[in-house]
């Protein structure tokens, strides 16, 4: 990050000021143990294809709610023994599980593929289990919690073949390093204006940026931390041995040219190309903010469908 910090940080900063005081989420940066208890599964009226899960998370120790959007078909008699790919959709720092719904339309984007999106509540843990909170295993839930009662309550495809991950922001760190520390998990993970280098960010990248570093802090702890290096998307996919990159899922990435992550993104693109891990990458016209997100998830819809179609 080094030189790039201070611009992109001081207006990312700004952004999330503006964001908390409004009450949007644009400038967000960015055998398995026991399943935790399952509760109540409402039904939204005015859509039948959204579902939402108040789960009660062990590992974490809380409710962490989650959306399922399902497909049209989904409830048609004659697909009820059909299983369906599945898309876990990140939200980014200051965000919510109800924001993909809330600020986009992908009720709509998602009417013509057969796959379900879920989208979990994540809150500011970087999809990472904290170095700091003992109770903070956000990556650790994704995987032995969420992906298990997904399985479980609804008719979801099961393998790597079936699964896809994808986020924005502290999300599509999220998924990106889901894709490099559990490859056998997942198909395909994309990355929208990722916060890709979160775990590397130091004090001195965070002057003046006190919300930041406390969230950075809080889950990976001191600058040498093991819990930095082993969350480190730069330093894990650089450092993967070559025999394994065959194992990957296919990586997506994309940043808006206006967005102050875009130099990151890029650096973190050179790796892949450096390594030769097969992956797309695409900078548009745009900056760190929903109407970006909003086109950009139409393009991860449609090559997560490419992906599930070569599995079935």
């Amino acid at each position: 990050m080094g030189k790039h910090s201070p611009t992109w940080l001081t207006l990312v900063l700004v952004a999330v000021v503006f964001s908390t005081a409004v009450g949007d989420v644009s400038a967000q940066i960015i055998a398995s143990p026991p399943l935790a208890q399952r509760v109540l599964t409402s039904q939204t009226p005015a859509n039948p294809r959204v579902q939402t899960i108040q789960f009660e998370s062990k590992l974490v120790g809380k409710t962490l709610p989650y959306n399922v959007l399902l497909p049209v078909n989904y409830n048609q008699p004659d697909s009820m023994t059909k299983r369906y790919p599945v898309i876990y959709l990140l939200h980014g720092l200051t965000g919510h599980y109800t924001n993909w719904l809330e600020k986009t339309k992908l009720v709509d984007y998602t009417a013509p593929y057969e796959f379900i999106i879920v989208m979990p509540e994540g809150n500011d843990g970087w999809y990472t289990d904290s170095a700091t909170v003992p109770t903070d295993k956000y990556e650790s839930y994704i995987l032995q919690e969420l992906i298990p009662d997904v399985e479980k309550r609804f008719r979801a495809g099961s393998g790597a073949g079936n699964r896809a991950v994808a986020g924005l922001s502290m999300g599509g760190y999220g998924a990106l390093k889901f894709g490099v520390k559990y490859p056998q998990q997942f198909v395909f993970v994309a990355s929208m204006s990722g916060a890709l280098g979160a775990a590397s960010w130091t004090a001195s990248d965070l002057k003046g940026l006190e919300f930041i570093l406390r969230s950075l802090q809080s889950v990976y702890g001191s600058e040498s931390s093991p819990t930095r290096a082993a969350n480190d998307l730069g330093r894990l996919y650089r450092d993967l041995p070559a025999a394994s990159i065959a194992s990957l899922p296919y990586v997506y990435v994309d940043c808006g040219t206006e967005d102050q992550l875009l130099q990151v993104n890029r650096d973190f693109v050179d790796i892949l190309m450096a390594r030769k891990i097969p992956h797309e990458y695409r900078q548009l016209p745009g900056n760190h903010s929903w109407t970006y997100w909003d086109a950009q998830v139409q393009e991860v819809l449609r090559i997560a469908a490419k992906k599930f179609a070569k599995n079935v």
